[in-house]
């Protein structure tokens, strides 16, 4: 560490009330974004207060150390990486300042990202116009730096068409707002001292010489969809050949769009004034399914003639990664028709529902009167058709990431626009020149626009393969120039593509661009290297030819992934686990807002130790382990996650690993025991072992001794378990004349030995609708043991349920599980466990949940129940295994059979209960809190009368913990719905 570093590092510690943080693992979790690019920060920075932030600058131009101000870490071009002090915005100056409903705009802090800020709007019919893919994560200070756009962009532009004014620091610490001047105004600014005044006159005397303007003019590209350089075009004024915009257009002079796109490069945004847009009464898709890619292009131009809001593209490999990512599947099932090559999503806006559907009417008479070779259109009419369809859209870069090996679709060209006429040529040309090289391509785009997202399959884990990269990007770039068209679009400059703004907008425009950097950054301290004076494109890469890997002899199977290693190289970066407001991924994230502890987090961390980046030690490390700890498994990341990083496997092999190198904790083997403990309690020993758990004193005992909390109570145990109850009662099935079908109920550990009533229920149900219930004589599946890490217990526990459930699955008899961990041990954990097993996949065939047979058979027309007229409300919550491999589906299904029961369905992320995570104590605070943020303040909120249903024993535990109230089991509900 130079003194200058070490000064700053100080002096800053000293002045600010932020979290100022220098160790080798924060520097790690911020060295990447969602590029191909790792970089390393000084140190990071999580400030609390504006103060902050401007101590921060002072003292950085005091002490000549580079700034990288960043928010949600999604850019895509590297530039929310560098050697720097990163601050952090997401965490505390992420707030709403003024919402002006009349005059349309809102102030708001860096920090908000932009579907918090949307949902805040909705209550005044307002949003922010351009929709960038990454909203859900993407804070308002990085989508104004990158000067993103989206699926909308035909009617709303860029971002910089939205941005009014902004409170920013200047490279030297001034704080100051730059916003719209008239002429009298700009000249008085003129007259200001210090950077302030240097920058007004500066820039004033700049973009008022004639050649300047001529230069300017002539090497801004002509498509109005472009973020690339600095926006010196909206400061000259408007003259003939002066590139159009798709927004009205203010000719005062306005800095602020001048900051707009500038990459963090020019000052450090504080806070800013956005214009608003109303948000449209009504919409509706047209899904056009094409037979190939070009016969898709071609049409783009001729669907624009209707008026669409937004045409985008789902091609052949989106499409198929969609069907390969469980979540994504089920949703794409609900909108595509056959097996197309592609789809052009094509949205309008309306009035009415009337006009809506006039509208896809015409756009098919159009098609057809055109001669446009399409398969079919299929429509989304309701709110929740649409979200299901944008919900696909916006996954569709991560999909591609989710290619199993070393080649990865990678960005560097993906973000080029080009006249939507040249569209078809254009791309058809580049997938040319790769393919002469060796190298395939895929892609997505935003159609409407003119830009094709095209990532070439890189593996940049070789030389051969990095030096594609930029023979690729120098071919575009001759393409685009010819074309008119943009060489960024919406993802911004960064290290991809700053090194190649010369030869792209011409050495003339260029040196205006240096130029201007000059102004505003005369120490070159604000993140150096983007936009202008960049270094080569193939400079700290994330991988690189020589990345190498620790080598580690794992416990599960990971030949699906290519190795261990190649499973946590899943992560690309894209930081979808960051989403706080809707999904369950990523549930420790939600609650603690560190990047550790979201799924990105923690395969960084993982990844630098076995790459060299951290000792190897570090692997199996105490602090690891704090990485990992927060982890609850709760599968969210394998459904939601495009790539499909599977957290919750990579931490049990991790624990396995760590539990190598530093023994079991007693803790983690009494959970694994919880099957033969519960027997020894439950029957005649219940009363003794009920009220020996309940004492005070012993809970206190067990805390002190097992780390297990003595806030919660313990489960208890039945006094009849429900075997014993099996075995005594009558079946229904008796009294009928043909002998009914067998069919296998899996009681699981909880509902054979603490809430025999959910088996009961179940069996009872099951038996009414005539079917003969068989018990498999197993009750434990492993789950305990495998959350974890005691790979070698659960892999022989695996074995004993397969020895019991094969011979069941032979016969062809179905499965049903009461318990959603229980059954996706069986059919997503055991391949990992015995790989070469082939009863593994014949049992698993034979699973399924009780909602989801129960479900089949109301399909079917096979229930034959008589059910309740009572008119009941209830509310669900469904368990994070179940939403991550089943969906809710046929719970909402069944739930609502009875005729006069009403069902609501909670966005309510992962309860925090976990299994045992939520009864140790070190986590008993942070499990509240996650339970806290949606799911116990919802159940709250309901009246005494409304029924709470939740398929999962640890959800049921935690809500009843935190609100009192009893929690059913769907198969409690329904049976009681029997008349």
């Amino acid at each position: 560490m130079s003194e200058a570093l070490f000064n700053f590092l100080q002096e800053l510690g000293n002045r600010t009330s932020g979290d100022l943080r220098t160790d080798e693992y924060s520097r790690i979790l911020y060295s990447t974004d969602a590029s191909i690019y790792q970089v390393k920060p000084h140190a990071v920075l999580l400030p609390q207060t504006v103060d902050d932030v401007q101590a921060a600058v002072e003292l950085a131009a005091k002490h000549q150390v580079p700034l990288l101000p960043r928010t949600g870490g999604s850019s895509l071009a590297g530039q929310a990486v560098n050697q720097a002090l990163v601050m952090d915005f997401t965490r505390h100056l992420d707030k709403v300042l003024e919402v002006n409903q009349e005059e349309m705009w809102v102030r708001a802090q860096p920090g908000i990202v932009l579907d918090a800020l949307n949902i805040y709007l909705r209550k005044y019919g307002l949003q922010f116009g351009p929709d960038p893919a990454s909203s859900n994560r993407a804070a308002m200070g990085g989508i104004v730096s990158n000067n993103s756009t989206g699926s909308h962009s035909i009617m709303y532009g860029m971002t910089a068409d939205h941005v009014l004014e902004m409170e920013l620091l200047l490279a030297d610490g001034t704080l100051t707002r730059f916003g719209p001047l008239a002429s009298a105004a700009l000249l008085q600014h003129t007259q200001k001292s210090g950077l302030e005044g240097d920058i007004y006159r500066q820039l004033h005397a700049l973009t008022l010489d004639p050649t300047n303007q001529e230069t300017i003019r002539s090497g801004t590209p002509r498509h109005w969809r472009r973020c690339g350089g600095y926006n010196l075009d909206r400061l000259i004024p408007v003259a003939n050949g002066r590139p159009t915009y798709h927004w009205p257009y203010d000719e005062r002079f306005n800095l602020a769009k001048l900051v707009c796109g500038a990459e963090g490069g020019l000052g450090v945004i504080t806070e800013l004034k956005l214009n608003l847009v109303p948000l449209p009464r009504h919409t509706a898709l047209a899904i056009v399914h094409f037979n190939s890619l070009p016969e898709a292009l071609t049409a783009v131009p001729l669907m624009l003639e209707v008026g669409p809001s937004a045409v985008e593209l789902l091609d052949n490999l989106g499409l198929t990664m969609c069907r390969d990512v469980p979540e994504y599947a089920r949703l794409l099932s609900t909108f595509i028709q056959g097996t197309p090559n592609c789809v052009l999503i094509t949205e309008f806006y309306g009035e009415s529902e009337a006009e809506l559907l006039s509208k896809i009417d015409n756009l098919e008479r159009h098609l057809k009167g055109q001669l446009v070779n399409f398969t079919a259109v299929s429509r989304a009419l309701t709110s929740q058709q649409q979200t299901d369809v944008w919900t696909v859209r916006k996954v569709g870069l991560g999909l591609m990431m989710s290619i199993k090996g070393d080649h990865k679709p990678i960005p560097f060209i993906e973000d080029a626009a080009v006249p939507v006429e040249h569209l078809s040529e254009y791309v058809t040309k580049v997938e040319q020149f790769c393919n002469d090289i060796g190298t395939d391509v895929a892609y997505y785009a935003h159609a409407s626009a003119g830009c094709i997202h095209i990532r070439p399959l890189i593996n940049t884990k070789t030389a051969k393969e990095v030096a594609k990269l930029p023979a690729i990007t120098g071919f575009s770039v001759d393409l685009l120039r010819g074309y008119g068209g943009s060489f960024s679009s919406e993802h911004g400059d960064g290290r991809a593509r700053s090194w190649l703004n010369e030869k792209f907008f011409g050495a003339e425009l260029y040196r205006l661009y240096q130029q201007v950097k000059q102004i505003f950054d005369p120490q070159n301290i604000l993140n150096p290297g983007t936009v202008v004076n960049a270094g080569p494109m193939t400079e700290n890469l994330r991988y690189g030819e020589g990345y190498q890997v620790i080598p580690i002899t794992p416990h599960l199977d990971f030949s699906g992934d290519q190795g261990f290693d190649r499973a946590v190289e899943m992560c690309n970066g894209a930081g979808i686990c960051r989403k706080r407001t809707t999904g369950t991924m990523c549930p420790s994230f939600m609650a603690t807002r560190e990047e550790e502890h979201a799924t990105r987090g923690r395969a960084n961390a993982l990844r630098a130790a076995m790459s060299g980046e951290l000792p190897g030690s570090e692997f199996t490390s105490e602090r690891m382990y704090e990485v990992m700890e927060l982890c609850v498994s709760c599968k969210a990341c394998k459904a939601e996650c495009p790539s499909s990083v599977d957290m919750a496997k990579i931490k049990a092999e991790f624990l396995a690993q760590y539990h190598d190198a530093h023994g079991t904790p007693l803790r983690d083997k009494l959970f694994a025991n919880i099957t033969p403990l519960s027997r020894l309690g439950s029957g005649v020993m219940a009363p003794l072992a009920n009220w020996t758990l309940g004492n005070g004193l012993i809970r206190k005992g067990l805390e002190r001794t097992f780390g297990i909390s003595a806030k919660r109570s313990l489960p208890k145990f039945a006094k009849q378990s429900f075997v014993d109850w099996f075995k005594k009662h009558t079946p229904l099935g008796e009294a009928q004349d043909a002998p009914p079908q067998r069919i296998v109920l899996f009681n699981d550990t909880f509902s054979t030995y603490n809430d025999p009533h959910i088996a009961i229920a179940a069996t009872e149900l099951l038996e009414a609708v005539g079917f003969e219930v068989i018990l498999p004589g197993v009750t434990d599946c492993g789950r305990p043991s495998f959350s974890k890490g005691l790979v070698s217990k659960a892999r022989n526990i695996a074995k004993t349920v397969l020895n019991h459930l094969a011979p069941l699955a032979e016969q062809g008899l179905p499965i049903i599980f009461l318990e959603p961990s229980d059954l996706s041990a069986i059919t997503d954990d055991y391949e990992s466990l015995l790989p070469n097993d082939g009863r593994v996949a014949l049992v698993a065939a034979h699973c399924c949940s009780f909602e989801e047979f129960i479900a089949e058979l109301a399909e079917n027309g096979e229930l034959k129940l008589n059910f309740t007229d009572e008119a009941r409300h209830l509310v669900l919550h469904g368990h994070c295994h179940q939403k991550a491999l089943i969906g809710t589906k046929p719970a909402r299904r069944i739930l609502t059979l009875p005729p006069n029961y009403t069902l609501e369905e909670i966005d309510s992320s992962c309860c925090g209960m976990a299994g045992s995570f939520g009864y140790e104590a070190e986590h008993y605070d942070i499990s509240l809190k996650m339970a806290e943020r949606r799911l116990l303040p919802a159940m709250r909120a309901t009246t005494p009368e409304t029924i709470l249903v939740a398929p999962g024993v640890s959800c049921r535990q935690q809500i009843k913990h935190g609100t009192g109230r009893q929690v059913r089991h769907p198969a409690e509900v329904l049976r009681a719905a029997v008349r």
